[in-house]
């Protein structure tokens, strides 16, 4: 008995020596747009400082061109999106695609670029070609404040590229105008500042048409199966972008390393000084169900101009757990 109770001892002993390992972190794929945009600033940061690791996740990100990127998310090839735009979610509600707004990552903010000296508002690119993406939301949401100043966006002579494409257009001056937004507009600043900038009245439209100063526009989303299949990564991920957020905010001139990796050193401190100031930039990550409001007056917008069709469904605004 006492060689048998000595033999127990010394296998509970070796099996406490044996470390715990923690469970393996759960793949995810998210498509997310090519840089320079939005959609691609945080992942690299996510991945450099492992940041998913740290939240259970392992997340693969796929880049994609603006339309191959719609295509393939509502398609359900993709179940989870990085670069969703709040108009893109609400347009493919109306067309049956059952998808949720899970959180924001940054408000809106875009801008008009010019280097012709007859253009000087909006409306005199009326008859005139406009360089822009207009497989994005920010052409969209562009779209509504162009036409609260008066202009017709209907006489514009659109020329379509892809987000990475905006910036070459706007150095070789092969448009009257560019619409593009951050990060490519604070590259092309640097690279080129004699550009002019047009005003579109973000702020006073805004405020007049919905009170507020707040416009929740790109963030990350998910087929609803997917989210019902899976409620308890969606925090994870939240907490990925999260952490995200805070480091970029507190290690600027790190941070535009990860993100610009081929840029200039001047490249590198323009983007720095976008995070640092953060007005164009807009980072601002929140649930969903914690902008509602400010979400339905996006969808508002989108409506006054026939971009949306119809009310998205409250199925759109993710409702975070506790919240």
């Amino acid at each position: 008995m006492k060689t048998l109770l000595t033999s127990l001892a010394c296998a509970s002993a070796l099996f406490a020596a044996v470390p715990s390992y923690a469970q393996a972190p759960e793949p995810l794929t998210i498509v997310v747009f090519g840089a320079p945009s939005l959609g691609a600033f945080l992942p690299p940061v996510i991945k450099a400082q492992k940041l998913d690791e740290k939240n259970g996740l392992a997340i693969k990100f796929d880049e994609r061109t603006p339309d191959a990127y719609t295509a393939q998310f509502n398609s359900g090839e993709y179940q989870l999106g990085g670069s969703a735009a709040l108009l893109t979610v609400g347009l493919a509600d109306a067309r049956g695609v059952k998808v949720t707004y899970l959180f924001n990552l940054f408000d809106f903010w875009g801008a008009v670029v010019t280097s012709r000296p007859d253009v000087k508002v909006l409306k005199d690119l009326e008859g005139k070609d406009l360089a822009a993406a207009k497989g994005t939301t920010n052409w969209v949401m562009f779209d509504w404040f162009a036409r609260q100043q008066g202009a017709d966006t209907a006489k514009f002579s659109v020329v379509n590229t892809a987000t990475p494409g905006l910036i070459g257009y706007a150095m070789a001056d092969r448009a009257s105008a560019i619409q593009l937004w951050e990060p490519a507009y604070t590259t092309l600043i640097s690279k080129k500042p004699d550009v002019r900038t047009i005003d579109i009245g973000i702020a006073d439209s805004w405020k007049k048409f919905t009170g507020s100063k707040n416009i929740p526009y790109l963030g990350v989303a998910a087929h609803v199966a997917w989210a019902e299949k899976n409620p308890t990564l969606i925090p994870k991920l939240y907490a990925a972008y999260k952490d995200a957020a805070e480091w970029v905010t507190a290690h600027p001139d790190e941070a535009s390393k990860l993100i610009a990796p081929k840029g200039t050193p001047d490249d590198q401190k323009a983007i720095s000084d976008l995070i640092k100031h953060n007005d164009r930039l807009g980072m601002n990550v929140k649930w969903a169900s914690e902008v509602k409001k400010e979400i339905k007056s996006v969808y508002d917008a989108g409506k006054s101009i026939a971009f949306l069709p119809s009310e998205p469904s409250a199925a759109t605004i993710y409702e975070a757990p506790g919240k």
